[in-house]
């Protein structure tokens, strides 16, 4: 989830901005703030950072060094205990925003879709491990499903535990999504690790439609692969299609985040990547040891911002850390990720000289 009335009220002011309006610091730092919500939201929890793939475009495989560990039950407790959905109200008018500022109708399939008509409504519950390791993860979803919460994760189909997964199906998991690079096996390993094919992933996806149409189970699957910008991608990306063509799924060619990371240059489509970075305002990501960063992209842990095992997460977002953090996307502040290393303009590099 993100904090869908920060992005409706910051909108007019984002597009001033981005189209090379200057304002002052004070001016921006102060609107910021009168449209920042006291009660924080949360974009993902990381429920372990064990991971059983070597994918060539993930950080993990070559730079997390953090200790792998995976959330005790009693903290991913607390932590959504802490939240709340939106109400049918709030998401109408959210939904309504979307088509009429961004163009983008509630019945469509792309990425821009996915990230402004479904990431602002779920919790995603997977950082850089696979979900599907963990063993809690069907009881989590049904812990958010009783709570009003909707749930979505992205994993490798090569990891589908039967199962597991059609209780995580049962348990009313609104979103699942599957990557998958290429049809053909070798070049699928080539990217995702040796521990991974499309031959067997398909046949389970396949399984897995089969028994969701049987006992008429309500998770969207999503099919997706990531643009790694490499010569054969798009004829790829168009075989992935034909493979699921007529098949219950939502699929989408998906830009590359953390580009930094292999440099390819690519260009991303993804609205998300081309509008300055809103994560300081609008969302908290929560680490599989309690630890609260900065978002997702932050792979080490590098900005700890509070700890959700000893704090509350309102106490977190509106602390001294995360005010200094805000600061810094303003000052540019040198040394961190944010500045140094993220694909993601700041708010700080759109100020009046």
């Amino acid at each position: 989830m993100f904090d869908i009335d920060f992005y409706m009220k910051v909108f007019d002011l984002k597009r001033k901005v981005l189209q090379g309006e200057k304002f002052s610091r004070e001016y921006l730092l102060e609107k910021l703030e009168e449209y920042r919500s006291p009660n924080p939201v949360v974009y993902n929890i990381e429920t372990t950072n064990a991971c059983n793939m070597r994918c060539e475009m993930c950080p993990r495989t070559t730079m997390m060094t953090r200790p792998i560990e995976t959330m005790h039950p009693d903290l991913f407790t607390k932590v959504i205990s802490q939240l709340r959905p939106w109400s049918a109200k709030e998401w109408e008018t959210w939904q309504t925003f979307v088509e009429d500022k961004y163009h983008i109708g509630r019945n469509g399939m792309s990425e821009n879709h996915f990230f402004l008509h479904i990431i602002p409504k779920v919790i995603v519950l997977h950082g850089y491990g696979d979900p599907l390791l963990d063993k809690n993860i069907p009881n989590y979803v049904g812990m958010m499903t009783k709570q009003g919460l909707l749930s979505y994760f992205s994993c490798n189909p090569a990891n589908i535990n039967m199962e597991r997964t059609i209780e995580t199906f049962q348990n009313g998991l609104n979103y699942v999504k599957y990557s998958i690079e290429s049809v053909d096996d070798l070049r699928h390993k080539e990217v995702r690790g040796l521990q991974s094919n499309f031959t067997d992933s398909y046949r389970k996806i396949v399984q897995l439609l089969d028994i969701k149409a049987q006992r008429n189970l309500k998770t969207t699957i999503v099919i997706t692969m990531i643009n790694l910008n490499k010569s054969w991608q798009q004829e790829e990306f168009e075989k992935l299609k034909d493979a699921f063509e007529g098949m219950d799924v939502y699929v989408y060619l998906k830009s590359q985040d953390q580009q930094w990371y292999e440099d390819n240059k690519n260009k991303t489509q993804s609205i998300h990547w081309l509008e300055f970075c809103q994560f300081p305002w609008s969302s908290m990501t929560i680490k599989s040891n309690g630890e609260s960063v900065e978002c997702v992209e932050d792979f080490n842990n590098e900005i700890i911002l509070g700890n959700s095992q000893t704090e509350l997460l309102y106490d977190i977002w509106n602390g001294e850390k995360y005010k200094k953090f805000r600061f810094d996307h303003f000052d540019l502040t040198p040394g961190i990720k944010c500045t140094g290393q993220c694909d993601m303009q700041l708010i700080g590099s759109f100020l009046a000289s």
